[in-house]
């Protein structure tokens, strides 16, 4: 019998229900390719959709399906779809509402890879991309041409920490029948749910908050309703981008721990940001908790919580980055985010590197920009690490 329950942390742990033949309490990795049929009609009626079970990993799992179902009950959506990759999630997207002469606007502080290939690849199919700053409706309002069919948001962005009123935008694109979907891996579901301010689709890099423990690669895709499920479900199988039952089952477990990770983060984030708007050697700091960050209010309204995400500016332009980044110690040098261990990376030089500097200079994206995803470790040592590193510039 499934379970249900109204508190988040109840379904972080419980899900939607394990309906385990054996019992388990957890659900169990299906390390499988395939599942076979009491007979060809049994096997018929499965392939034609008349009746459920599994036929093909590619096409679903027991161990996957139990990880869909559980964020998408988190995001209050209808169904969810687990990727192999945060942008083979991207792409799924991509592919079902874009083509030839079609149009897509979005944040010019995207992912980097999300604006790369659409630029690099998509572009040379037909797709045309405008990229603005979303948190400006009106610079959203004028992006919209008669051929859009997808407005793509990350809210807060990355790695500028720009909140974009998303409700607002919803608002703008549906009069206009233009679907909205949004990255919402800064969040997770604990801080935000896109999907009750009006957005059609909710997206997450698994590898992130959702998972916690930098020991995998996934994406999932969230949905509205039934309709818009059964597309990006169809073009997910057809181009072969499922998730591993092994990487669910990981993923499935560190997500049951979401909440508690977050809550410590963010209180350490808080203390961060705040030392380092204090510090002389710091030009700039954004992050939502901050009373001087640009869409404070609007963050309030939005989110349950400022997050774990920081981004700040040492005095000194690119070579401060960089010197910043060659003297930390505790804190890691690398990408990604969202796990249990605090990661610190310099975009200008690694993440966005490849675009354009004009592309950066529209995105935001400055030369000392530095972005810190805090982590649950002490928040002395974080801090301690921070304050010898910025004494070398």
């Amino acid at each position: 019998m499934k379970k249900t329950h109204s508190g988040f942390n109840s379904d972080l742990v419980h899900g939607v229900g394990v309906n385990d033949p054996h019992g388990s309490v957890i659900m169990p990795i299906y390390q499988t390719s395939t599942f076979s049929f009491d007979s060809a009609e049994q096997g018929a009626r499965r392939f034609s959709g008349e009746s459920d079970g599994y036929i093909y990993t590619r096409i679903d799992n027991p161990t996957t399906m139990e990880l869909e179902k559980t964020v998408a009950k988190l995001e209050h959506g209808y169904d969810g779809i687990a990727t192999s990759s945060g942008m083979a999630a991207i792409n799924t997207v991509y592919m079902v509402y874009l083509g030839k002469g079609k149009h897509i606007v979005s944040h010019n502080a995207v992912y980097g890879p999300a604006r790369g290939i659409m630029e690099g690849t998509y572009a040379r199919f037909g797709v045309e991309s405008t990229y603005i700053d979303t948190t400006d409706l009106e610079q959203v309002k004028k992006a919209i041409r008669p051929d859009t069919r997808l407005i793509y948001l990350e809210s807060p962005a990355n790695p500028t920490i720009g909140i974009s009123d998303i409700p607002a935008i919803c608002e703008i694109a549906h009069q206009q029948n233009i679907p909205v979907c949004v990255d919402n891996t800064f969040c997770s579901p604990y801080l935000q749910n896109p999907l009750d301010m009006g957005a059609d689709i909710v997206l997450h890099s698994l590898t992130k908050f959702l998972n916690g423990h930098a020991d995998i690669i996934g994406g999932m895709i969230v949905t509205r309703n039934e309709e818009e499920y059964k597309k990006l479900r169809t073009m997910m199988v057809n181009l072969g981008c499922n998730m591993d039952p092994h990487q669910a089952f990981l993923t499935r477990r560190g997500l049951k721990t979401l909440a508690l990770r977050i809550d410590r983060a963010q209180e350490s984030a808080m203390k961060i940001a705040r030392f380092l708007e204090g510090h002389p050697k710091v030009a700039w700091v954004m992050y939502p908790g901050l009373e001087s960050h640009p869409h404070h209010e609007l963050g309030n309204k939005l989110m349950r919580g400022p997050g774990a995400m920081i981004s700040f500016g040492p005095k000194g332009g690119l070579e401060a980055g960089r010197k910043l980044m060659n003297s930390v110690k505790f804190c890691t040098l690398a990408v990604s985010l969202g796990g249990i261990e605090t990661l610190i990376q310099h975009p200008a030089s690694m993440t966005h590197s490849k675009l354009s500097a004009e592309a950066k200079k529209q995105g935001g994206i400055t030369d000392e920009l530095v972005r810190l995803s805090v982590g649950i470790e002490e928040v002395e040592d974080i801090i301690g690490d921070l304050e010898q590193a910025l004494n070398h510039i």
